[in-house]
């Protein structure tokens, strides 16, 4: 049998978090899809988003696939692109994590990398893409935050995989939003098949999808470290989720979990990981000893951001200070 890298995207393992679940006296799953070949969940999003430009004909032979990105969703890119023979060019934020520009080097991605800014400015890296892409011949541009193949992808696999994983007992549902396509497309398989199930968005400070689920409009203040998650507007493949509730966590109580992971469930994550996973420990902690199984996503390892979360400079340039959950 010959499996190629492509084949290899999702069925990852959904592993009981044992520590958070009995300190709430519930049932906290992880989806492992930092084992995707690009290690991140966005590997999903990369092979939805090749499989239909491929399927409608504007990805041909050669080809190049241009992407605004902060990282991962360029890196399931050119893992998946590579063996398939296109060429990828990334524009990205200059903040994300050293290891990001450094593994995509390493894979063959061009990178050009733009300052921060807001994302009404035409030089953000989303526009910085679409504006390479109509420039080049023979080229698309994979625009994750608006291509519905992106929540589809998830509707498609991820959905049915917690489905099957879970035997169908699912109480809550639990995820961060960076483009939608995660939240949109695995709450919507899970809706129709329970409506019971109960979504709950998750958001760093400064984004604006906790006041949109609250208020209906987008707002947020502040800034957090985490990296590629966060928006402000409502993107096509949010416009599919179903979404019941919101939380907001800090970067305090997201790092405060990611070093609990780290030490006492073996597992070093990365900050939408962590973000995810005390999300559902605050949850789990409202709903203390009813044994609800809630499942959440770690959406990839933390040895991509090793330069930033193990750098005690760093760290105490940042203010944070990892503490116990207890």
């Amino acid at each position: 049998m010959k499996n190629k890298v492509w084949d290899s995207v999702g069925n990852t393992p959904l592993i009981y978090l044992q520590s958070v679940s009995e300190m709430t006296g519930n049932h906290i799953y992880g989806k492992a899809e930092f084992l995707n070949p690009g290690g991140s969940i966005k590997d999903r999003a990369a092979k939805g988003i090749i499989a239909r430009a491929e399927k409608d004909g504007s990805l041909q032979p050669g080809g190049t696939i241009v992407e605004g990105t902060a990282g991962n969703t360029g890196i399931g890119l050119i893992t998946l692109a590579a063996e398939r023979g296109y060429k990828v060019i990334l524009t990205m934020p200059n903040n994300q994590a050293q290891e990001k520009y450094e593994l995509l080097e390493a894979l063959g991605a061009e990178i050009v990398a733009v300052p921060p800014c807001p994302f009404k400015n035409q030089n953000h890296f989303y526009h910085q893409a679409r504006a390479l892409a109509a420039g080049k011949p023979n080229s698309i541009w994979a625009d994750q935050f608006e291509n519905t193949a992106n929540c589809m992808a998830h509707y498609e696999t991820t959905g049915p995989e917690l489905w099957g994983q879970t035997g169908g007992k699912i109480d809550i549902l639990v995820s961060a939003v960076g483009t939608g396509g995660t939240l949109g497309g695995s709450s919507h398989y899970l809706k129709e098949r329970d409506k019971n199930i109960k979504v709950v968005a998750v958001d760093p400070t400064g984004s604006g999808v906790y006041n949109f689920v609250k208020n209906g409009a987008f707002s947020g203040e502040g800034s957090s470290i985490t990296e590629g998650i966060g928006i402000m507007r409502l993107t096509q493949n949010l416009a599919f989720a179903n979404v019941d509730d919101a939380i907001q966590v800090s970067d305090q109580n997201m790092m405060d979990m990611l070093f609990h992971l780290s030490k006492q469930n073996g597992l070093f994550v990365g900050t939408s990981s962590a973000l995810n996973v005390y999300a559902a420990y605050k949850i789990g902690m409202k709903h203390q000893g009813q044994g609800k199984n809630i499942v959440t996503f770690l959406c990839d390892h933390g040895s991509r951001y090793a330069s930033k979360l193990l750098n005690n400079k760093w760290l105490d340039k940042m203010e944070l200070h990892p503490n116990s959950l207890v």
